[in-house]
């Protein structure tokens, strides 16, 4: 994996996009036992087609999609141009460790792909942050977070211990793992779970959202 996240020219930056294979019936689970398994898989391709029309080829990053699972990569499910690797085992944690881990030099965001409020914008922001900070968060409303971002010098920290995923937890957790850090905070955004926050946030997620640079070059 390590391999196929070296940079060949252009920004150090790193954008990585979590992603589970948008197959029906085993993405989005508990958003499909609200509105259908087969809205919540459009659902899943949509926000996640956006965020790569948004995000891939803005200069200022490198973006990557790191899947689940592993097998996936060679699928033909994922948004083309984007380069994609596998996540590897273990819980989220380990995941996200593991991709900060491999990464060649340079700061690094990731980010989920069930917030369809993600713009250049505010990754633009999180990496500004981490010009003069160690760790940055982006708050859910959940209690968890749609970004992650470490700066990754001197050293890449490790902060993802006894974290509880998919609660209330998560977010306090990881903070506390980063006692001592430089932390800042991105903008609080939400993410798309269930059928209220579905309600709430899915009609963002249901339109195609095109770059300027995007329309330019169509």
């Amino acid at each position: 994996m390590a391999d196929t996240l070296k940079p060949e020219a252009g920004p150090r930056r790193w954008l990585v996009a979590m992603a589970k294979a948008p197959r029906c019936g085993a993405v989005k689970t508990r958003l499909a036992r609200g509105i259908g398994a087969v809205a919540a898989t459009g659902f899943a391709r949509t926000t996640l087609a956006n965020i790569c029309r948004r995000l891939a080829r803005d200069p200022r990053w490198r973006m990557v999609i790191a899947v689940s699972p592993d097998r996936s990569v060679e699928t033909h499910v994922w948004p083309s141009g984007v380069p994609v690797i596998a996540q590897g085992a273990g819980d989220l944690g380990a995941r996200m460790q593991r991709v900060f881990d491999a990464l060649a030099p340079g700061p690094a965001v990731i980010i989920g792909t069930d917030i369809p409020q993600i713009s250049a914008r505010r990754i633009a922001t999180a990496f500004r942050l981490l010009q003069g900070h160690d760790a940055v968060l982006g708050p859910a409303d959940d209690g968890g977070y749609w970004l992650v971002g470490l700066k990754r010098s001197p050293r890449v920290r490790r902060i993802f211990a006894d974290v509880r995923w998919s609660s209330a937890h998560t977010y306090a957790d990881t903070l506390a793992n980063l006692n001592g850090a430089r932390v800042a905070l991105a903008e609080p955004l939400g993410d798309v779970d269930d059928e209220l926050s579905h309600r709430r946030l899915g009609r963002a997620g249901s339109r195609v959202v095109l770059p300027p640079w995007w329309r330019e070059r169509a």
